[in-house]
């Protein structure tokens, strides 16, 4: 059941919705469960979260142009420019907080291959949780 409130959480913190897997992370590492397991689950679970964001910024660009849409034409079209500018390689930002769930859902927008994200994505997101948990337990666990 930890594993899973875990793989919940990091999937929720993938959206753009508020979460904090990091804290729960640390907590689930200081009380000794495994730092494989919890890197493994809280990586795929934060990959899943951002994979749905890369998904809705697909679906979500045909709507762009109505008058309803939450976005204005404007600022995605200033959106896209960065990302053009950038490209992909922002991904490798994708678990800065605040910053990172809106490159997701942009990757989506400027219909990135599913492919590359993954593997940006998923790179990014696990370096941070190995990261994490070196820094709690020290390298005597890896």
């Amino acid at each position: 059941m930890v594993y899973l409130g875990l793989f919940m959480t990091a999937f929720v913190a993938a959206t753009l919705l508020p979460a904090q897997s990091e804290a729960l992370l640390v907590g689930l590492l200081i009380e000794g469960y495994s730092p494989w397991w919890l890197v493994v689950v809280a990586s795929v679970g934060n990959v899943l979260g951002s994979t749905v964001n890369w998904w809705l910024g697909r679906e979500i660009a045909r709507f762009g142009g109505r008058r309803w849409f939450p976005v204005s034409p404007a600022a995605l079209e200033r959106a896209r420019i960065r990302y053009a500018r950038w490209g992909r390689w922002t991904l490798l930002l994708s678990w800065v907080p605040v910053i990172g769930d809106p490159l997701t859902l942009m990757a989506g927008v400027m219909r990135e291959r599913l492919s590359v994200f993954l593997a940006l994505v998923a790179f990014a997101k696990t370096a941070r949780y190995v990261v994490l948990a070196v820094v709690t337990l020290g390298v005597g666990w890896a």
